[in-house]
Order: structure tokens, then sequence, then C-alpha cells
């Protein structure tokens, strides 16, 4: 008789192992890192923008699993998606039909940005990039792609080329021909492509590293400037597409921008099931499967899978009916406007940016004589680590889940689900005045942390 898999009895048994599961056979700096910062908590379960401990403790998540968790965790709609789906017994992934689901996902999705035509579905927003850079290669023939300084668009070698942070490069070189151009700078973006080899701009319109917009006018500028000289466009709207901004696309904050592709996925899951999306102009989709020998030129074993669009028509379906790209909108100019508020009042607090549900809280240096001798031994141990202290009370005496907006940035990056109320962002608000009193006020917790910090800084050198 066969033995049933039972994962409830496999959960209960080895669920307490996870930190050492992790420390063993899986990248062993994860555990070490999150103790380190005291983030080695132990989630029960969670529902929409909230964590539960053991304990029964509440936890509000303001980081949406890396934006991921747009509808927040376990949204029925989409559950009830993909019970249904997988209660159907599709004949899914026969690589010879034309199934129903994609074709009908990339109609809708494709309803956001009537100036493209056709999608490509693969598993993940590098893969998306990944997709983008290729055909905008193979369409216009040429190799160089350019990207933004600061810029994030994945970790595979195709994306990496085109990723701003020197410390995810190092090491893996050689990449494909690229040049970084700054965020903005338009002189730079002319001069490149008058050497005639570039093929594309990849530029996030809100970059998530240190949250960064576009300058006003600087995206349709660029979008005449790669047109004239016969070079595409590509919005990467992974982190920042579906909502995120108070628009459904980024981009599209900025009248008369019309992105040849656009790189979509993160919030398209419903946090479910993996899934990236590449949309493009019907005529660079033509040049790439440009006969029957090329159907299969470029694909992905598991794009289209039937759970994935299950998943991202659930997700479109919610956003419309419970006006999600609205919410981000309303909550998140609150949120903004609450937080910008404190600037005058706090001196180690710079500047509060951001459009939607994505803002930055950026810190610098304060002016006092006794909290700038504080800030000045950080900096001297690791830029960054004052970010990184405000986080930690955050999640330790507030139980708020943030993040630090990347390596040697003093910016937290709030990019929460897009369903939080007024009520969750009071909450935030109310932890982070409480945080900034403690820092300004000379407390124990986090300046207490911080040495600890500056001791693993400097035991990492």
């Amino acid at each position: 008789m066969t033995k049933g898999f039972d994962l409830a009895a496999l959960l209960a048994e080895r669920g307490a192992e996870r930190y050492e599961l992790h420390a063993k056979h899986l990248n062993h700096q994860l555990p070490r890192m999150l103790r380190t910062i005291g983030f080695d908590k132990v989630y029960e379960r969670a529902e929409g923008a909230h964590f539960w401990d053991a304990e029964g403790n509440d936890y509000l998540d303001m980081l949406a699993g890396f934006a991921v968790m747009g509808l927040g965790r376990h949204h029925p709609v989409v559950r009830k998606a993909l019970h249904d789906v997988l209660d159907a017994s599709l004949a899914d992934l026969t690589r010879f039909d034309c199934p129903p689901l994609p074709g009908l996902l990339a109609e809708k999705l494709l309803s956001y940005s009537p100036h493209l035509d056709r999608v490509f579905f693969g598993n993940s927003g590098t893969e998306a990039v990944e997709t983008a850079l290729k055909f905008a290669r193979y369409a216009t023939g040429r190799s160089r792609i350019l990207y933004c300084t600061h810029a994030f668009h994945g970790l595979t070698t195709g994306s990496l080329s085109v990723n701003g942070e020197d410390g995810f490069r190092k090491g893996f070189a050689p990449l494909l021909p690229d040049t970084a151009v700054p965020l903005g700078d338009l002189d730079t973006l002319a001069r490149e492509l008058k050497k005639g080899d570039v093929a594309a701009l990849i530029v996030e319109p809100v970059q998530g590293k240190g949250v960064h917009e576009a300058p006003p006018g600087y995206l349709l500028a660029a979008q005449e400037l790669l047109h004239r000289h016969k070079a595409l466009l590509i919005a990467d709207e992974v982190q920042t597409g579906l909502g995120r901004t108070g628009k459904f696309y980024a981009y599209q904050h900025e009248d008369g921008v019309e992105p040849d592709l656009v790189c979509v996925a993160k919030a398209l899951s419903g946090g479910y099931v993996p899934v990236g999306a590449a949309l493009g102009k019907d005529w660079i989709f033509q040049k790439v499967y440009s006969s029957m020998d090329r159907v299969q030129v470029h694909s992905a074993s598991f794009g289209s899978n039937a759970q994935a669009m299950a998943a991202g028509l659930a997700v479109l379906s919610v956003m419309e009916n419970e006006e999600i790209v609205a919410n981000a909108a309303a909550v998140g100019e609150r949120l903004k406007s609450r937080l910008a508020a404190l600037v005058d009042r706090y001196e180690l607090l710079a500047d509060v940016r951001g459009r939607g549900l994505m803002i930055g809280i950026e810190f610098g240096r304060p002016s006092s004589l006794k909290l700038r001798s504080r800030w000045t031994m950080l900096q001297a141990a690791r830029k960054g680590l004052f970010a990184q202290m405000v986080v930690v009370p955050l999640l330790q005496r507030h139980r708020i889940l943030t993040q630090v907006s990347g390596d040697h940035l003093e910016v937290i990056k709030l990019i929460p689900p897009l369903i939080i109320d007024t009520d969750d962002a009071d909450r935030f608000v109310d932890a982070f005045t409480d945080v900034m009193e403690d820092a300004h006020n000379g407390g124990g917790l986090i300046w207490d942390f911080g040495k600890t910090l500056v001791k693993q800084a400097v035991a990492n050198r």
C-alpha cells in the first residue's frame, strides 16, 4: 500500500528546524544575517497585510515579500481561482495546443496598456527583463543596452548586466555589452545614442534602490531621443507595476510615454504562483518570431502554466472590483504626507519621497553635536547602519516589518500590500515617530543595537 504524504504532519514534526535546515542546506548566510539583526522570528500564519507568531502577536507587513504580495497574503478570490483550476484537471503544458487562459490573461493585461500588442509569459521578473533585452537586441540588430545608475533589474546574467549595483556584479564578469547613464541625464543619453550601437534603454520609472523617481519629463524626452536613434524604451515595472505607485503602471504618471517593451511580475502572481510577463509592440514580436522555424526561439518550460494564468486573472479581477489602484494612491498619499511632516521635527530625518505605496524614508547627518558624533561613528563603520538601526526596533518593539532600501543606503523603503488601510498607515507613522523620538533622545534600544551593528561591520571587513 502506498504511503500518503502528510504536509501538516511534516511541518509539525520538522518545522522548528527551519533555521538549522537553511544553515545546513541553503544559503547559510541568511539565518546568520537574520539572527544578527534580530529578525529570526517564527511566523505561524498570515492574512492580508498581517502576520501572527505562535503567541498570537500581530505584525504589520510593510514589505509585501519585496512587493510580491500586492493583494496581501491569501486573498480569498485568488485562493478560489487556484482551487478551481486544480479541480478542473486541465490538460496543461502539452506544448502542442493553445490553451485559453494565457490568451485571456494576455488580453486583459494588454487592456491596461493599449499601445502594446503581445505578451510573453515567463516565471519571474528577471525572466521578463531577460526577454525584453533579447527582443530589443534582436529587433534592432544592435547589442548594447543602456541602464540607469543605481538600477536593479534582476540577478540572472542578462539582467545583471543592467544592474547598477557593483556589489551584485562583482565576480560575475564578463557580462553583456552595457553602459550606465545617470537617471534623468538626457545629455549623457544622447551622447551614447549617437554611437549608433544602442538597442534600448531599460529604466525603472521609480527606482527600487533608494526610491528615486525619474524627473518630470525625462521618460518622454528619453523616448523621443531613443526613437530618433532607432532604439527602444524598456520600462521595468516588475516592482512598480500593477498599482504600486497609484497608477496601473508607473510610467503612466507622465503623459505621452508609451514604452516599446514593459516588464511585469511580482504582484501579478497573487503571492502564489511565480509569473513574469514581457509586453511589447507587435512589430518586435513579429521580428523575433519571424517564421515557423523560429516558433520556439524564445520560450520557458513553465511559462503560461494554468495555475499562474488563473492567479493573474484573479489578481486583475480583484484590482478592478476592489479599486486597489485607487486605494494605493489614497493611502499612500496619507502615509507620505504624515511622514513628510516629520522631516522638520527630526534632524536625523532628511527626506520622504515616492509615489503611492512605494515610499522612501531617507536619513541624513544631524546638526547637533551629540547626534552628529554618533552618526559619524556609524558612518565610519559602514554606511547604512542607521537605517538598519531604525528597522530593528520597528520590528522588535512595534512588530512592523520593513526593509533597508539597498546596501550602503540610509533609506528605508515602504512597499506594503496595496490593500493596507488608513489604520495600518497610521500605525506605521506612530511607531516610526516613537523610534525617531528614541533616536533623538539617546534612547538605549536603538543606539545600543547600533553598537552591535558596528562590531559586526568591523568583524566582516
